[in-house]
């Protein structure tokens, strides 16, 4: 599970990459947010439509107890102190910036810097596809 504050730009993109890296049967990528947004930001929609990854039918969901507690594993992403406490859930914090509002050169820095660090955690994990 990948949380920010509005669910709209780094854990929309970090979620589709791992979906996109995992193997289903072992991970599959959510995402939700603190504060959620109405859309996700069209900067980041842009970036991921570059690599056929098509976010524009997403929609920001609300990051609760309750769906936190469907997940073995909690990435943060700058939701701080509004992010939820789960008892016995792994919690890791990947402290990146908001691209929402940001030039689409920046917005893809952030993008590949998403992938490279959900790559590193499916491999870490065991999680990758096997082609």
């Amino acid at each position: 599970l990948f949380a920010c504050i509005h669910n709209a730009g780094r854990s929309q993109m970090a979620a589709a990459f791992l979906d996109r890296l995992a193997d289903p049967a072992k991970a599959r990528g959510l995402s939700a947010g603190t504060q959620p947004g109405e859309r996700v930001h069209p900067e980041v929609v842009s970036v991921m439509n570059e690599l056929g990854v098509d976010l524009s039918h997403v929609r920001p969901q609300r990051l609760d107890d309750a769906l936190a507690r469907t997940a073995s594993l909690l990435i943060t992403m700058g939701c701080g102190d509004a992010c939820p406490f789960v008892p016995g859930l792994e919690v890791i914090d990947w402290p990146l910036p908001d691209p929402k509002g940001q030039p689409l050169g920046r917005v893809r820095e952030i993008r590949d810097e998403i992938r490279e660090k959900v790559a590193a955690l499916a491999a870490a994990r065991g999680w990758l596809r096997v082609s």
